[in-house]
């Protein structure tokens, strides 16, 4: 089989290993068959798309919307390695998955508003799926309104023509789509279990996702919810086009 391939953005090595772990876990991939690239600390390989199965993009700590000049030059590199990524994955309409921070990538390639109107905290909401979801074979088998883990400063307030919505919450209009019939991206984190985001709640607890005081009630929050279903789509990921 062909590989795939994780771009990871997270500089802090606890939540990046397991993010890896993650998608290993639910892929059901073996690392010899997912390429993890950590774009926080080396530039993005050029890729030969005939020789992947795929491309993967995890969770991070970059918003497409902040002012150029409020970029680091780390973020303004990976900005345009994805750039040029994209326009070969959308050219050829090869499959792509960005969770969360491909909102970001594939959302600003194809020219959607992305900004804060619609952030949402650490937190579990209920993701319900289009007409055109619920019949995408990327969501086969998963109920037309599910839990998902979120966390994000910024999301699409609107997606252009190219795109196709998928999936919306109450308090995000923009929860996944896709672009061709390959390329998606997802605002929800489709990777995480709640050891996962327990994880990260620790981990970026200094990064404005939840006031100071609100580390205990999040943590709760996330805990006593039932989120199993997203993961499920990682797996049929993977079985629609390894090759």
């Amino acid at each position: 089989m062909k590989p795939f391939v994780l771009l990871a953005t997270r500089a802090e090595d606890v939540p990046a290993d397991e993010e890896y772990a993650l998608f290993l876990r639910y892929t059901g991939l073996s690392p010899d068959e997912l390429i993890r690239v950590r774009l926080e600390a080396e530039a993005m390989p050029r890729f030969e798309l005939d020789a992947l199965s795929g491309i993967f993009v995890g969770g991070g700590p970059f918003n497409a919307s902040d002012p150029l000049e409020k970029k680091s030059p780390t973020q303004r590199r990976v900005e345009q390695e994805f750039g040029i990524l994209l326009d070969e994955v959308v050219a050829r309409d090869f499959p792509f998955l960005g969770a969360c921070y491909g909102v970001g990538t594939l959302g600003a390639h194809q020219g959607a508003v992305i900004d804060r109107t619609y952030s949402e905290p650490i937190s579990v909401v209920p993701v319900t799926m289009t007409g055109a979801g619920a019949s995408d074979p990327l969501l086969a088998g998963i109920p037309a309104t599910f839990g998902a883990f979120v966390g994000h400063k910024e999301a699409i307030t609107q997606l252009p023509a190219s795109a196709t919505l998928l999936a919306s919450s109450p308090t995000c209009p923009v929860q996944m789509f896709r672009v061709g019939e390959n390329v998606y991206a997802t605002q929800f984190h489709p990777e995480l279990d709640v050891e996962g985001i327990t994880t990260r709640i620790h981990a970026y607890a200094d990064y404005g996702y939840f006031a100071a005081d609100e580390l205990e009630l999040t943590l709760a929050a996330v805990r006593r919810a039932d989120v199993s279903h997203p993961s499920r789509m990682l797996r049929t990921f993977v079985e629609r086009y390894a090759r």
